[in-house]
């Protein structure tokens, strides 16, 4: 399978609230969960070098249709609905449409 849409996400946590803003997000990879999808081809999380408060998702998906029906889902809308008291201020999404590269990074 290839990618054809993505995008990459920058989200903000509340001071203090970094780790616990990754961790949830990394909960996306569990079995059932929107990440382990055989439709999600990449589901990277990083945080930035200079302050542990700013989150970096970047996601590739087989398409856009199976990316909104996945996050349709009962488990994609519980992580959505904790991520939002954990942010500082709005998502800052960019989407992507994916050219080439690699993103086999293995189990975190």
């Amino acid at each position: 399978m290839i990618a054809t849409y993505g995008f990459s996400v920058t989200l903000t946590a509340k001071p203090a609230a970094g780790d616990r803003l990754i961790n949830l997000l990394l909960t996306g990879l569990d079995e059932g969960s929107p990440g382990a999808s055989e439709h999600c081809l990449v589901y990277l999380i990083s945080r930035s070098a200079s302050d542990p408060d700013i989150i970096h998702v970047i996601e590739g998906w087989t398409s856009e249709d199976d990316h909104h029906r996945v996050f349709a889902g009962e488990s994609a809308q519980a992580i959505v609905a904790q991520i939002g008291p954990l942010l500082a201020k709005e998502a800052e999404y960019t989407d992507h449409v994916p050219v080439g590269g690699k993103a086999d990074l293995g189990k975190p």
